[in-house]
């Protein structure tokens, strides 16, 4: 397969379900790996790894050796709880080989990353509220938990918001703090990452308010370090907020909306995800099933509205951009479909350039850079 493969082509990796979760019906076998084309954006299937289960957030370590899964699951190994995957990546085909797995010491992990050194990896425990700390050895295992962070609050929505939901964690460009966005409570929470220890300590402000019943779900900075954004799930928004990196302290700027002004049905934002040049923000609507694009003031950090783009399937869970800031692709996890556009460099629009319709239930997606 190597011989095949073409020159500078990116490794792709396809999160997807595997099996029901609440209202959805999930149908993946485990990671998908792709390669993708830098100069066409066309995507060729390499191989899946089977029996992973529900490996439904993704994470790279920044040496590129080792991927890391949630495994999005109520109950595993007899406990209350999911788990946490490690695996290390063939650098030639892109393949994975699983090297072990930890309990996620929460339900429904459903976002990992890991810090810019690769020191440790960090799991948001949706349903649990809280969020877990794992060092990574040497050979890219996964050692045993260092550290747990256990949310409590509520926010106004009697549905989604009656406890916390840690929904990620961002860590900041300094490497020094990590940002939970926490749906049930409305805020963000706020850590000093302490990479001596593996553990999370209250920053001086230990969290930001949002707007009740917002629902804070994903964030992004942008890669000047003076701005990040967040998407707010439950409300259809995203706020952008000035970065002083030396407190880490968050100065809100600007809220926007994510839906166009007629649009009166049901809707739950999902992802969101700048350009690596920091001129276009994209946020995805699960419902109006569309990415929102916006442009960046790259001095204020503000957004100026651009347009939206249909997402050409069902419920466009996450997205990505490759990395040179060429293609985006979208993962419709309802459609099991996957649609790559091209991104006008000049006015951040976007052109379809293909499709693959054999990921089903695909729900993250992550470049090997």
């Amino acid at each position: 397969m190597e011989s095949n493969l073409p020159q500078k082509s990116y490794f792709v990796y396809f999160g997807t379900y595997t099996m029901k979760m609440g209202q959805v019906d999930g149908k993946g076998e485990g990671i998908y790996v792709y390669c993708m084309d830098p100069n066409s954006g066309v995507l060729v299937s390499i191989t899946k790894i089977s029996g992973v289960v529900n490996p439904s957030f993704l994470a790279i370590h920044p040496n590129g050796n080792y991927l890391y899964a949630v495994n999005e699951l109520q109950t595993y190994a007899g406990q209350p709880g999911g788990a946490v995957s490690a695996f290390s990546i063939n650098p030639q085909t892109g393949g994975l080989k699983f090297l072990n797995k930890q309990y996620s010491n929460g339900a429904d992990p459903c976002h990992v990353c890991l810090d810019a050194t690769g020191k440790y990896v960090l799991v948001s425990n949706y349903s649990s509220g809280n969020v877990a700390v794992y060092p990574v050895e040497l050979d890219g295992r996964l050692g045993d938990v260092s550290d747990i962070v256990q949310h409590h609050g509520k926010s106004i929505d009697p549905q989604r918001q009656e406890k916390p939901y840690a929904h990620s964690v961002t860590i900041d460009p300094t490497n020094r703090y990590a940002f939970v966005a926490d749906l049930g409570m409305d805020k963000i929470m706020s850590y000093r990452l302490d990479l001596i220890h593996g553990r999370l300590a209250h920053n001086a402000i230990a969290w930001v308010p949002v707007k009740g019943g917002s629902g804070p779900r994903h964030m992004e900075f942008h890669p000047n370090g003076r701005f990040t954004y967040l998407i707010n799930e439950l409300n259809a928004t995203i706020i952008a907020y000035a970065y002083e990196s030396g407190p880490g302290t968050l100065r809100e700027v600007q809220t926007v909306p994510t839906l166009p002004q007629d649009y009166t049905g049901f809707n739950g934002c999902a992802d969101i995800h700048l350009t690596p040049s920091g001129k276009f923000l994209y946020g995805s609507n699960r419902g109006h099933d569309s990415l929102v694009i916006y442009s960046v003031d790259e001095y204020s950090g503000a957004l100026t509205y651009v347009g939206h783009e249909l997402t050409q399937g069902k419920t466009p869970r996450n997205f990505a951009i490759d990395p040179t800031g060429t293609f985006l692709l979208v993962a419709n996890q309802d459609s099991s479909n996957v649609i790559t556009y091209k991104i006008d460099p000049e006015s951040g629009k976007l052109q379809t350039t293909g499709q693959i319709t054999e990921i089903p239930t695909p729900v993250c997606i992550k470049f090997l850079k």
